[in-house]
């Protein structure tokens, strides 16, 4: 398996901490936890937006298959036949029929 651990840095800037073995001050810990809120935000909008096209492709899915059932629906004539059906089967019969 690949090593999580950060790769050591020359720069000051951007290096990886981990905040609870390292003495930081009460002013870096919560600079930390404000970034970290920030980045929280940033990526839940994301998903958040992610979610609303989702739900909106599944919900116009579930429509047009409503949609297509009831068009689908009014358009068979079982009861049409069935009527032609019935009225046939009481008119007597001959030797045309």
């Amino acid at each position: 398996m690949a090593d999580k651990a950060p790769k050591p840095s020359d720069s000051p800037f951007a290096t990886r901490i981990d905040p609870a073995k390292e003495e930081l001050s009460r002013d870096q810990l919560h600079f930390i936890r404000q970034v970290e809120l920030e980045q929280w935000k940033k990526k839940t909008q994301t998903l958040r937006t992610r979610n609303v096209v989702t739900g909106i492709a599944i919900g116009a899915l579930v429509l047009g298959i409503y949609g297509y059932t009831f068009y689908s629906v009014s358009q068979e004539r079982i009861m049409d036949e069935l009527d032609e059906e019935a009225k046939r089967a009481r008119t007597p019969k001959t030797g045309a029929n």
